[in-house]
């Protein structure tokens, strides 16, 4: 009963105690599915088949993708968090590196030519720069229905909802890159499905510059099964340190040495 000031706060401390298993673990270090050798978690969360999920991440820290059934699939925008209006550039990320196909070592290239991060770890290999994530229309004639709080909810409109909780308007959403379902290109330019790597792999990102990161677990657009298939997402977090000169990707080509100059040279005028 919640007739009552009383009982609504006997009500709403009666439900303190619930939980689910797609939700935020507080504090980050109760995870569960803590990476193995990493002791202090400043992020931890399972994301839900069809749910999204956004985080403010400082400049060096480390995060870990994990797609524990095979059927995940990581669609990521990523910002700076200090000027939004700087943003993931897919064009220029795949230019950089001279590389469409993303893996270790790839930087995650903003607009203003520095990187907003690095992949560094990777065991999957199934990933996509190409595609973006689903809009409503391709949800409404595939599934029949695209409502955010549906069943089949569209990648982009949980993007626009992640976004409105940071002050950012549909117009602010640059195209995304995804995780763990990959896209070849054929000679012929046709894009070819080459779907998952299997269960349990990962991928691991650096932010470069402080970051502002939007997540949907939605299927990805190209996928070929008539159904809404979408495997829960895990994401950890933990504090470590950006590129630099002593690592072999700050001079990997001389357009990503320059990269790395220009994201270093942007934060060291910040104090960051």
């Amino acid at each position: 009963m919640t007739d009552t000031v009383f009982n609504a706060r006997d009500d709403a401390r009666a439900r303190g105690g619930q939980s689910s298993e797609w939700m935020p673990y507080l504090p980050a270090s109760s995870s569960p599915y803590k990476p193995a050798g990493v002791e202090s978690l400043t992020w931890a969360e399972t994301v839900a088949p069809g749910g999204y999920t956004h985080k403010v991440l400082a400049r060096g820290t480390r995060i870990r993708f994990d797609d524990p059934t095979g059927d995940a699939c990581a669609h990521v925008v990523l910002y700076n968090a200090l000027e939004p209006v700087e943003r993931l550039n897919v064009a220029d990320t795949v230019k950089i590196p001279w590389q469409a196909y993303l893996g270790t070592g790839h930087p995650l290239l903003s607009g203003d030519g520095r990187v907003l991060a690095t992949i560094v770890g990777d065991t999957s290999g199934h990933h996509d720069a190409f595609c973006g994530t689903s809009t409503e229309l391709w949800n409404e004639e595939k599934y029949g229905d695209a409502t955010p709080e549906g069943p089949y909810p569209a990648g982009r409109s949980l993007f626009v909802k992640a976004a409105a909780k940071h002050g950012l308007a549909p117009r602010d959403l640059p195209p995304s890159v995804s995780f763990f379902q990959g896209i070849a290109v054929d000679a012929d330019g046709t894009f070819v499905w080459k779907g998952s790597a299997g269960e349990g792999a990962s991928a691991e990102l650096l932010a470069e510059l402080p970051l502002l990161i939007l997540v949907a677990n939605v299927p990805h657009p190209l996928d070929p099964r008539p159904d809404y298939e979408v495997g829960p997402l895990r994401v950890h977090a933990w504090r470590s340190a950006p590129t630099g000169p002593a690592d072999d990707r700050f001079q990997a080509t001389p357009e990503a040495h320059r990269a790395y100059l220009n994201t270093i040279d942007y934060a060291e005028a910040r104090g960051l």
